[in-house]
């Protein structure tokens, strides 16, 4: 895996300038918190490096053959399926049962009430399903785990617990996180950059 890098990038969707001339380099392993305002191309600069979107003129390199792991604003669940249903989708066969359901019990999942393991995660509530999502992500094999906002909907001591199993999980991988909270950013990673 090597460095993600960004060269004079630009971006539009329409008339609006999203990103303009932005360069970057995200260093192999490493943690960096993406902040800056509402609108301020945080989330488009995620889904150019994830080659989801092409950027308009400038260079991305470091991101070929690139496994990207990521926890989107949205949870992107299938609803009609348990959470370690949900799981399993993005593991090897050989993953077993026990080790998801471990996972998903570390950030409280199936722990007072073991039903949570088998019913539907449509319902589920907001922070529940946002819990699967994250620890999806996380047991992804993954370079580089993307986490966009990954904590609306958590309360404070919730956030914390997830925060913890997240610095646990990830290893040598690289972690991008766009956050609107210093104290998420300063916890989790080891430089910010800002946006504006």
């Amino acid at each position: 895996m090597s460095e993600i890098k960004l060269r004079n990038i630009n971006k539009k969707y329409g008339e609006t300038q999203v990103l303009s001339g932005f360069s970057e380099t995200f260093a192999d392993g490493g943690s960096v918190a993406v902040m800056g305002p509402s609108g301020s191309g945080k989330t488009t600069l995620l889904r150019l490096i994830m080659g989801l979107e092409t950027p308009d003129s400038g260079e991305i390199s470091g991101t070929e053959n690139g496994r990207f792991a990521c926890v989107f604003q949205e949870n992107r669940l299938i609803e009609h399926c348990s959470a370690p249903e949900n799981l399993r989708l993005v593991l090897k066969k050989d993953v077993p049962e026990e080790a998801i359901i471990e996972e998903l019990k570390s950030v409280g999942i199936g722990v007072s009430n073991p039903e949570e393991l088998t019913k539907p995660v449509s319902k589920f509530s907001g922070g529940m399903k946002r819990r699967v999502a994250i620890v999806r992500a996380m047991m992804a094999e993954a370079d580089t785990v993307i986490l966009d906002e990954p904590f609306k909907g958590l309360d404070a001591e919730l956030k914390q617990a997830v925060m913890g199993y997240i610095d646990d999980r990830i290893g040598t991988a690289r972690m991008i996180l766009v956050t609107h909270d210093e104290d998420e950013a300063r916890q989790l990673c080891d430089r910010v950059i800002r946006i504006s």
